[in-house]
């Protein structure tokens, strides 16, 4: 049985940059060039999300 996820595991960009103090726009460089930096996923024609679980992921490598 497939499940969908809790839509609160979806952060907008706007909420990642919140996450780490920075600018929208340096997500979105991030995305493009911070290796390992996780890519948002497209869910709909104007609807981009990064996966919450991802950007954990992310913070304890990048802290390893």
């Amino acid at each position: 049985m497939n499940h969908p996820e809790n839509p609160r595991s979806f952060l907008t960009a706007r909420q990642v940059a919140d996450r780490y103090g920075v600018g929208i726009a340096t997500i979105w460089r991030w995305a493009r060039t911070r290796r390992g930096f996780p890519q948002p996923l497209k869910l709909g024609e104007n609807v981009t999300r990064w996966r919450l679980a991802d950007l954990e992921r992310w913070e304890v490598e990048a802290a390893a």
